[in-house]
């Protein structure tokens, strides 16, 4: 039997910090409801003082790691776009604070669609039997990144964490990851960027604009491309695992905005309820949001075992994929409940 990596346990978690639409509303005259209406969001988390993202990495982990019922893994691969510092990586840290010991450890940089790649990465690992387990966690902290005069990006983003342990196993098991797919497409970097802090700006020698080190976006043009690139993501996913697309039970798309989804729905001519979907609660939270979505999924009942699942993100770079899955059935109580990404308490030691 072809090997294959396997997911066999999820975690996540959010700081505690909660910021509603109606609370952003004393800096910009906007009413709360457009945000709802125009996103999808109603509220999202945000890191407290002196909280990092590698805190919110620890947390997810842990999660993830107990979900499994497992203590320890081959390899841990970080998705990020927001580390602690420049350099190094903040997957070392995480590991030595998870009790992984001197394991393989590493971050990966593709924004919104970073879980994505790691993901890929990790079966990569496990397909060439480097590792046989890998614990893939997706996080940011991109409030620090937000410009605080900007409506348009601090209503529709969050912080968070969200993670799984991959296993060895084969292909034909539940669990086990199937139709991968990445892409993308540099020549429309400029749409979603932080311009300043970089190589290329310190090699010029001139002082660093405050404004520069803020994340800035294209909304129209980013819209019709996460919608575009993920509806023909998803659909080869689906083409590669060998499923019609109107019998995928379940999919967990990037939390971007909940007209993205809606479109993206249409396009498959597939019903929007089955679309899982936690952006309500959470905001879009970067390389967090897919596996955010997918512990809200699991305490939902929305993912039940045996479902066929497809994921999908897109973002920064411009990059984007997908994977498909058959749902495994992960063990009872296995700290997958709402309140493991609602309740910043659960986890906690």
């Amino acid at each position: 039997m072809t090997r294959a990596a396997v997911l066999t346990g999820v975690g996540a978690w959010v700081p505690p910090t909660v910021v509603r639409n109606d609370e952003l509303m004393p800096w910009w005259d906007t009413d709360p409801e457009w945000i709802r209406t125009r996103t999808g969001i109603e509220q999202r988390h945000v890191v407290g003082a002196g909280q990092a993202t590698s805190d919110l990495a620890v947390e997810a982990g842990r999660l993830a790691l107990a979900s499994a019922g497992a203590s320890v893994a081959d390899a841990l691969v970080i998705a990020t776009n927001t580390p602690d510092q420049l350099s190094p990586a903040i997957a070392p840290d995480v590991a030595a604070r998870l009790g992984l010991g001197p394991v393989a450890a590493f971050d990966v940089g593709a924004v919104c669609t970073g879980f994505v790649y790691a993901l890929a990465t990790a079966a990569g690992l496990i397909a060439a039997e480097t590792v046989d387990s890998v614990l893939v966690i997706g996080a940011d902290a991109f409030s620090t990144v937000l410009d605080p005069t900007d409506l348009t990006t601090r209503a529709v983003f969050g912080d968070g964490a969200g993670a799984v342990l991959l296993r060895a196993g084969t292909a034909g098991e539940r669990g086990a990851l199937t139709g991968l797919n990445l892409g993308s497409d540099g020549t429309r970097r400029e749409l979603i960027e932080i311009p300043g802090g970089g190589s290329r700006q310190r090699s010029l020698g001139l002082p660093v604009k405050e404004e520069d080190t803020y994340f800035r976006m294209q909304g129209r043009p980013v819209f019709a491309q996460a919608v575009h690139r993920m509806t023909q993501s998803v659909q080869l996913t689906a083409d590669l695992a060998g499923w019609p697309v109107g019998e995928v039970d379940r999919w967990v798309l990037h939390q971007a905005n909940a007209r993205i989804l809606a479109a993206i729905a249409r396009n498959l001519r597939v019903p929007l309820d089955r679309f899982v979907s936690n952006i309500a609660q959470v905001g879009n939270t970067v390389a967090a949001s897919v596996p955010l979505a997918l512990a809200a999924g699991v305490g939902s009942g929305e993912l039940r075992t045996g479902d066929r699942v497809v994921l999908a993100a897109f973002g920064g770079g411009l990059t984007w994929g997908s994977v498909g899955l058959v749902w495994p059935e992960l063990p009872e109580g296995s700290g997958t409940e709402p309140t493991t990404w609602s309740d910043p308490s659960e986890g906690r030691e």
